[in-house]
């Protein structure tokens, strides 16, 4: 591939996403952010979630840049490393999990937080995180993120596994969706990942009841679309191409009025 645009009209082209699929970068500063940036609370005028700057992105095709500053959702302040008190943010997380009933005691909301510091960045480690459309990304990303439904999933699964035969390890909370089970699970591990979207993307970032993520590390992204360029090419493809060559059954009072009007159904 030439360069981020090629790649991103492959994906358009093998997958067909409805919106842009996403470049994802971490940073260590916000003077790191590319020029013309859109940051939520200086250039929009509010705090917000990370889900929503990728909203911003895939939809109007915004460049977004989110710092301790910009976000406002205590999930991603304690995963991205932002909160000014890492034990008071942990707690303050443990009692949300109780008073929501996503945890039915303290041992449960323990190990439900545990298995989401796994994905956390240390304090300080990165002070923001960058959102650009893939196909004119202002940034070099470290992943790429696509909202897909579950067909596009699956043919994105065939393109990551095509050249490996290692099947995607995937985690789902249903809790801190795409910003932490997405972009950090794959910014840690460096491998692609299943997302699914958490019920905080579907009420602030407007991600609907069909749509799943797929988060794709930057340096693995060419050996995706080989993979799916290996797949389409053998006639497995998005849309799903359905056997339809057949003759049709009819309940037998449809054949009936087919015979007496001398067809042969």
């Amino acid at each position: 591939m030439k360069d981020w645009t090629d790649r991103a009209q492959a994906l358009n082209r093998l997958i067909r996403p409805l919106t842009f699929p996403i470049a994802v970068k971490l940073v260590k500063n916000a003077n790191s952010f590319p020029e013309k940036t859109r940051r939520p609370l200086k250039d929009i005028g509010f705090q917000t979630n990370v889900c929503v700057g990728l909203t911003l992105t895939r939809k109007y095709g915004w460049t977004v840049g989110l710092t301790a500053e910009d976000n406002i959702c205590p999930i991603a302040a304690y995963t991205y490393g932002w909160s000014e008190s890492e034990p008071e943010a942990k707690n303050a997380l443990i009692d949300f999990m109780k008073a929501m009933s996503y945890a039915a005691n303290d041992e449960a909301a323990k190990t439900t937080i545990e298995t989401v510091s796994q994905a956390k960045l240390n304090n300080g480690e990165y002070s923001g995180v960058v959102f650009s459309p893939l196909e004119r990304t202002r940034i070099e990303p470290d992943l790429v993120m696509v909202f897909c439904n579950p067909a596009q999933a699956m043919r994105l699964v065939h393109g990551a596994t095509q050249e490996t035969g290692t099947s995607i390890n995937s985690i789902f909370s249903g809790r801190g969706g795409t910003c932490t089970e997405g972009i950090l699970q794959t910014f840690k591990t460096k491998q692609p990942r299943i997302v699914l979207p958490g019920n905080g993307d579907r009420v602030w970032a407007m991600v609907q009841d069909e749509e799943l993520a797929f988060t794709i590390p930057a340096n693995l992204l060419d050996s995706v679309i080989r993979g799916l360029e290996a797949t389409h090419q053998r006639g497995i493809r998005y849309p799903i191409p359905v056997d339809i060559r057949h003759e049709p059954l009819f309940p037998e009072q449809l054949r009936q009025v087919a015979q007496q009007k001398g067809h042969t159904a």
